[in-house]
């Protein structure tokens, strides 16, 4: 997919974002916004994946760690929900590592626990 494309579907998935939080506001747990974001982002014919086991190569073999990544659109761009006071410099750690382990190029870390949620997204990326 090009860059246009993915830059696209960016747009479409920071409205959903939007969409979302001008609905709920912040103040509720991070699976209702996920929940709610997935329904959102299929209802507007994006495919998305919810909870998605992220193995760990190591020695030439995969090893499942435990990590999941909460949401993958497209296939092509992870979502990281958090309802927190503040993004930590863990959480952004944590998104960036995902991309690296899955090989994705585009990510975004979303704190719904915000007034406005254009001040709680962050988008990182991967070699993009």
């Amino acid at each position: 997919m090009t860059r246009e494309a993915i830059e696209a579907l960016a747009t479409r998935v920071v409205d959903a974002l939007v969409c979302v939080h001008r609905k709920l506001g912040p103040g509720l747990l991070e699976s209702t916004y996920q929940a709610c974001l997935a329904h959102e982002l299929q209802k507007r014919g994006m495919n998305v994946q919810c909870e998605i086991s992220l193995p760990v190569q190591y020695d030439g073999i995969q090893i499942d760690a435990g990590y999941r990544v909460d949401m993958l659109v497209e296939d092509l761009i992870l979502i990281e929900n958090k309802a927190v006071q503040s993004i930590l410099p863990v959480h952004e750690a944590q998104l960036l590592t995902y991309l690296k382990l899955s090989g994705h190029k585009l990510g975004f870390l979303v704190n719904w626990n915000v007034t406005l949620i254009k001040d709680g997204i962050k988008r990182m990326v991967n070699h993009l």
